[in-house]
């Protein structure tokens, strides 16, 4: 498996279940997991996604379309941080999530078919 510190690693080269097997290493390797329930990982995500749009909570749409006025960095940790959350919740509630996104896509498609979509 992957190390999570791999410079090779990309969204082309990583399953969702590497993701995943490195969360679960490293709360794991901390003994944190009492501390990561649904509870506390939920509100960890809300958390995290209010310091990812704290970012760009002064923008204009132009500067984020250009991606200027923020720093870049900042923002792939502050994703990152609510990805490992929801990677941990996942793992917290047995939850497949290639399968769950699936299933949502799917329950999408009908609900928004692209055929009345507004472009």
């Amino acid at each position: 498996m992957q190390s999570a510190s791999d410079s090779e690693t990309n969204d082309t080269k990583t399953t969702l279940a590497e993701a995943k097997a490195w969360m679960r290493d490293f709360v794991e390797e901390r003994g944190w997991q009492e501390f990561h329930n649904a509870k506390n990982l939920s509100m960890s995500i809300a958390i995290e996604a209010g310091g990812l749009m704290e970012h760009f909570q002064w923008l204009t749409s132009q500067q984020v379309s250009e991606q200027t006025g923020y720093d870049r960095q900042q923002v792939c940790d502050e994703l990152a941080d609510v990805a490992c959350y929801v990677l941990s919740l996942a793992n917290a509630l047995d939850i497949d999530l290639a399968s769950a996104i699936d299933h949502k896509m799917a329950k999408n498609r009908i609900k928004y078919p692209s055929d009345t979509a507004t472009r």
